[in-house]
């Protein structure tokens, strides 16, 4: 009986009391907010810095220039004059030499070599690399990923990238792949873009860069004509264009080829 008459009592008491309101959740999602809001307008500076519509608006690239491959950042080449017909977004054509005898072809999620012994599949590790490449581009992201859903913008700051001063974003698409630009202070260009994948074999975690340098404006678009990529802090290849000119026409039949031989498939047992 007194337990009861306690309980009745303590419910009296607290009856017009009133209950404290919970302490406010820290603000984070303004912050966040504003940090995309800064990358955003970043991103925005640097497709007007590219040209804009223009930029937008390219169907297809032709270059002509000399391409140099490295080994651990070591030249293992005296270099090859290359021609490049590339059709947005995912046809390419590069021709080799200066009798043009070596052919990459790729159309989708296919790769052709094209030799005096015929057109056969490319090597398969080559064509996963240039698909990766193909993928992290700076044109795949300026003018594919931003215009997913899902995809998240960081802006991360003022450093310095190749000797310049820069700002530092970086895109993380619905996939959680990621692509961070190094964007110059003053012009708005694209220094530098780097992004990172774990090898499926060792489990590895590799690094590639792309480095642009040359800026020349051409057809309304400000086009790099010096290309350098690192693998691993190593130099990889580098880019020098001689020429550059946007949205010819390419036809299909540059990039529609047959296959006349496989060496990568197993001869048939006899």
């Amino acid at each position: 009986m007194k337990m009861f008459l306690l309980v009745i009592l303590f419910a009296t008491m607290t009856r017009g009391q009133t209950v404290p309101a919970p302490a406010p959740l820290p603000q984070s999602i303004p912050v966040e907010q504003e940090n995309a809001k800064k990358a955003k307008n970043l991103l925005d500076q640097v497709i007007q810095a590219l040209g804009g519509q223009a930029y937008l608006s390219i169907q297809d690239i032709s270059q002509e220039g000399r391409t140099y491959s490295f080994f651990h950042g070591q030249p293992n080449s005296v270099g090859l004059v290359f021609w490049r017909f590339y059709r947005f977004p995912d046809k390419d054509r590069i021709e080799l030499t200066k009798k043009r005898d070596v052919t990459y072809v790729y159309n989708g999620d296919q790769g052709f070599e094209i030799t005096f012994k015929g057109t056969s599949p490319q090597d398969p590790k080559d064509l996963t690399d240039y698909l990766r490449r193909r993928k992290y581009s700076l044109d795949w992201v300026l003018r594919k990923w931003l215009a997913e859903p899902g995809v998240a913008l960081f802006y991360e700051g003022p450093t310095v990238a190749e000797q310049k001063s820069v700002e530092q974003v970086t895109i993380m698409n619905a996939r959680n792949e990621g692509v961070t630009l190094f964007v110059d202070a003053s012009s708005h260009l694209p220094v530098k873009k780097t992004f990172s994948w774990r090898d499926p074999t060792d489990k590895q975690r590799n690094v590639e860069e792309e480095i642009y340098d040359g800026y020349r404006l051409l057809q309304g678009v400000m086009t790099p004509f010096s290309i350098t990529r690192t693998y691993n802090g190593d130099m990889s290849n580098q880019r020098f264009l001689n020429s550059v000119s946007y949205n010819k026409g390419l036809e299909d039949s540059m990039f529609n080829v047959t296959p006349t031989n496989n060496p990568h498939q197993p001869a048939p047992k006899k």
